[in-house]
């Protein structure tokens, strides 16, 4: 990785590509490259030079006859075998295209597997999302030191970025439809090796961002809403966590209100942010682990490294297909059989602590796939230097949006050995289903007083 990151700084250099303080706009010209050089959404067009990368062709747009929207998604490639097995005997021939983290799980598992398929560029959206970001190019501003951003709607708020903050904003408004529902499970493997339910929920989002019939000057600045009621365990069953995120993630900062059963009330939460422990997951992961990263970007200093060729959990629709939970899920890590890895590029951003922020991870390295904007695997280390997590989000193919959307989500310890899986649907009646908007009103403090059930 160390003789990646010294390639990468001299060929970011000449390509002008330098990681710099200056926060702008870019030229005409080079937003002009999204209609030639570069996909709509900022990724290169062209294949790697020993074509295991292919070349993007517009996407995976291809849906399966008689789909009902909630229903699982077949897979597209069903019929493909792996080309190859990355084992703990052999992964020294594949390291240089790992993270440090799934190094270190061969180390720490031997009988951890990657399988590697052929690699498909399946990222597609709108027509009208393309515009939006065609515009972005040339509108959206990052002000406040990387913190905020203006000018921005509708898009990827930066396809030719230059900045490590600015390839973050990018994954914090990756395309994932306007609003969509799902019913998920959380499950937490403690060190020993026992795995429990987390909590169940039902998670509503909405992004005003992607408002169709919105625009730059009529948007209000939230980005994201979020509404999580909790359907289990027993002990947690009505709780509801209200999440309003904006374009000012410090000026202003995540807006978030908790209804607690016991207390019968809604209440202002005091800090659903950073490194603060996530009750949805029994304190396993902390809020700006979810997704790997979301949220406000002031504890640390982003560096930006170029893109490198990365093994990433890529088109994992028959992850889902599972009936079961426990069918994908092994006792130390997901079940290597139903996880797909494939090539692709990846920006790669390092996150480290400014000077006098504390933060249980000073150091944190991202790889952000260039297609979909999402990161997609992160390590982080802890205050003694030790590489403490690695972090995994796997996507799927949703043509009936159309997009490649997140999937199941989570990290692994690589002190403690216990581990974290998110937003697992093997064992709820649909997946991720995507909808028309709720009306504003419905994310309020006081329309979720009405989501408690006891």
């Amino acid at each position: 990785m160390k003789k990646f990151i010294a390639g990468c700084i001299a060929a970011y250099v000449a390509t002008m590509y330098t990681p710099t303080s200056a926060i702008a706009a870019v030229s005409t010209e080079e937003a002009g490259l999204l209609k030639t050089t570069l996909t709509p959404m900022g990724s290169e067009r062209a294949a790697n030079k020993d074509g295991t990368i292919p070349a993007w062709n517009g996407g995976y747009a291809t849906t399966s006859s008689g789909f009902k929207p909630g229903e699982r998604r077949t897979d597209p490639f069903a019929g493909e075998k792996p080309l190859y097995s990355i084992t703990a005997q052999n992964v020294g021939q594949y390291a240089e295209k790992l993270s440090d983290g799934q190094v270190a799980m061969f180390k720490k598992y031997p009988n951890y597997r990657m399988d590697v398929y052929p690699t498909h560029r399946t990222a597609n959206a709108p027509q009208w999302v393309y515009d939006n970001i065609y515009k972005n190019a040339t509108r959206a501003k990052a002000t406040n030191g990387g913190n905020s951003i203006e000018g921005a709607y509708g898009g990827i708020p930066f396809p030719v970025p230059k900045t490590g903050s600015e390839v973050m904003w990018n994954h914090n408004l990756r395309w994932n439809g306007e609003a969509w529902a799902k019913d998920t499970n959380v499950y937490v493997t403690s060190s020993d090796g026992k795995r429990f339910l987390a909590s169940s929920n039902t998670v509503e989002s909405q992004m005003p961002y992607y408002y169709k019939d919105g625009s730059a000057e009529t948007f209000k600045q939230e980005y994201a809403y979020l509404k999580m009621i909790t359907t289990g365990p027993a002990q947690k069953v009505g709780e509801v966590i209200l999440a309003k995120d904006p374009m000012d993630q410090v000026g202003i900062g995540r807006q978030a209100w908790q209804y607690l059963t016991g207390q019968r009330r809604v209440r202002k939460a005091p800090s659903f942010a950073y490194d603060t422990p996530s009750p949805a997951t029994s304190g396993q992961a902390n809020f700006d682990e979810i997704y790997l990263f979301n949220g406000a970007f002031d504890r640390y200093e982003w560096k930006i490294f170029g893109k490198k060729e990365v093994y990433l959990p890529y088109n994992n629709n028959k992850f889902s297909l599972a009936k079961l939970d426990s069918d994908v899920m092994g006792e130390r890590f997901l079940n290597p059989d139903h996880v797909r890895w494939e090539l692709h590029r990846a920006w790669v951003v390092e996150a480290n602590l400014v000077p006098g922020k504390r933060h249980v991870l000073p150091k944190r390295r991202f790889y952000v796939d260039e297609d979909t904007w999402f990161a997609m695997l992160a390590d982080g280390w802890d205050a003694k230097g030790q590489l403490s997590k690695t972090f995994w989000l796997q996507n799927i193919v949703a043509t009936d949006l159309p997009g490649v959307v997140a999937g199941v989500s989570g990290h692994y310890d690589l002190q403690t050995g216990s581990w974290m899986a998110n937003d697992m649907t093997n064992e709820k009646a649909t997946q991720i289903k995507f909808r028309n908007r709720w009306p504003e009103s419905y994310f309020t403090p006081d329309a979720m007083a009405a989501d408690g059930v006891r």
